[in-house]
């Protein structure tokens, strides 16, 4: 079993066609299929099941992807840290709630790169999607809150996928809504009053989670709710039907816009235990790349810039 074999099963179970994985390969077909067969030879499972329509992965090969994707990036991670350079771009990849610090970050960090010689890639996803990335390596940083009410489901999970959680920031929530909301001007708000307005959550997607929300109020009863899936969708519904939606108090202006206002949540049932605890997630004895390195401190040079009313930053061990 070789690097090159593994990255040959990862493409052609991404691409579903391998017909289409050897042009993308630039490898023959009849090369591709010998190398696929070899190792499953090699392995003594099957793989893929072969199809008029392509190819799908069996029960094993779906397990086996998994694994072997983390195997490629730690090679890759090896590479970055002790090698000698090459001709491939280097990648690097997050995934992340609906944050635009995130994406602020991100963007500081992409900056100190030559775009030619790097792949780089951010998903703002799913909460489980977030999850799925960095367990099956194909983002190397996952960016999530805990709170009292999901911490210990989302914990669990974690722990299943061999994944850490180190937290960034911990802060209270608030609710985010137009300059035009008739309620954008209060210097609080309590839970009642949003009663008549919809609350806008992110979709979960198919195999949504009660612990999985974004949202630390959109578990709460008798709410109104519609369903996004990303922030401008979010922004304008915000403004067409008056909703808001439930965050960290955390804006970036630059990236959101300032036609948009964050205001605190006091007092309620619904808030009790609603306080975020906002962090990163990595792979459990994970190699960091230099990239991965850098984010972070981009995060936490961006989070430490955040008005103590908002928010507090967590101190933490610096990731070798």
């Amino acid at each position: 079993m070789t690097i090159q074999q593994l990255k040959y099963a990862i493409t052609i179970s991404e691409v579903g066609s391998l017909n289409r994985a050897s042009e993308v390969l630039y490898v023959s077909q009849p090369s591709l299929s010998s190398a696929v067969r070899s190792l499953e030879e090699d392995l003594g499972i099957t793989i893929f099941s072969r199809g008029g329509k392509g190819v799908a992965l069996t029960n094993d090969g779906a397990e086996f992807i998994r694994y072997a994707r983390q195997v490629v990036a730690q090679y890759e991670r090896l590479l970055d840290k002790y090698g000698q350079g090459g001709t491939l771009k280097k990648k690097f990849g997050i995934s992340t709630q609906h944050y635009s610090f995130a994406v602020k970050s991100f963007v500081e960090m992409v900056k100190q790169f030559d775009t030619q010689e790097y792949e780089f890639a951010i998903r703002e996803t799913t909460t489980r999607d977030v999850i799925e990335d960095v367990s099956t390596a194909k983002s190397e940083i996952g960016i999530l809150y805990l709170s009292d009410f999901n911490r210990k489901a989302i914990e669990r999970i974690l722990r299943g996928n061999q994944l850490e959680f180190h937290p960034l920031i911990q802060c209270d929530t608030y609710a985010y809504l137009w300059k035009g909301h008739p309620l954008a001007g209060e210097k609080t708000i309590r839970p009642e009053q949003l009663a008549e307005y919809p609350c806008l959550t992110f979709e979960q997607g198919g195999s949504e989670s009660f612990y999985f929300n974004e949202e630390t109020l959109a578990n709460a009863e008798n709410l109104r709710i519609i369903k996004a899936t990303d922030r401008a969708s979010m922004l304008n519904l915000m403004v067409g039907l008056n909703g808001y939606t439930v965050c960290s108090g955390i804006i970036c202006e630059e990236l959101n816009g300032s036609d948009y206002v964050a205001v605190p949540f006091r007092g309620g049932e619904e808030t009790a235990g609603s306080r975020m605890e906002i962090g990163y997630i990595i792979k459990q004895n994970m190699i960091m790349s230099n990239m991965a390195q850098l984010y972070i401190e981009e995060l936490k040079r961006y989070l430490g810039t955040i008005p103590a009313n908002i928010g507090s930053t967590v101190k933490t061990e610096k990731q070798g």
